[in-house]
């Protein structure tokens, strides 16, 4: 069990913004499709979650900027579980160039377990986090 997911991308043309870079809100989108991939991976695909009633939404999110992406080039979102908590789980990430090992931005996502019924915290099932290994402390000052 790799407790450090790694999601590969090419930025798209329109993932471009008027200033000629990737928007911002691509790179939360980017963060999301790793965070679902790495949970498919990890045998908790978006199904896995429907079938016990639950999915998670977000509390916040976080996000420092380092430097910019431009179109056609190849980017890598690595993301981990920090930890799990009742109700709660932290997931980072570290997006970086593939090209020159830029890092572009860091960022971490504080998500709640809730029921899909009645839209309330649920607590997380000993199952799901047995399916991930914990990375704590990974160094967000170096890229890939």
């Amino acid at each position: 069990m790799t407790a450090i997911y790694q999601w590969n991308h090419t930025v798209l043309d329109e993932e471009i913004d008027a200033q000629g870079h990737v928007n911002n809100l691509e790179y939360i989108k980017w963060m999301q499709a790793a965070a679902i991939a790495h949970s498919t991976a990890q045998g908790w695909p978006p199904h896995r979650y429907r079938q016990i009633g639950a999915g998670w939404v977000v509390r916040s999110h976080w996000i420092e900027y380092r430097q910019p992406a431009f179109a056609g080039q190849q980017i890598v979102v690595q993301t981990w579980v920090a930890d799990f908590r009742k109700i709660r789980s932290l997931r980072k990430y570290r997006i970086s160039r593939v090209a020159d090992a830029a890092l572009l931005a860091v960022a971490q996502t504080d998500w709640t377990l809730v029921s899909i019924e009645h839209h309330t915290p649920r607590r997380v099932p000993p199952e799901l986090i047995a399916a991930f290994t914990l990375a704590e402390d990974v160094d967000d000052r170096s890229g890939v």
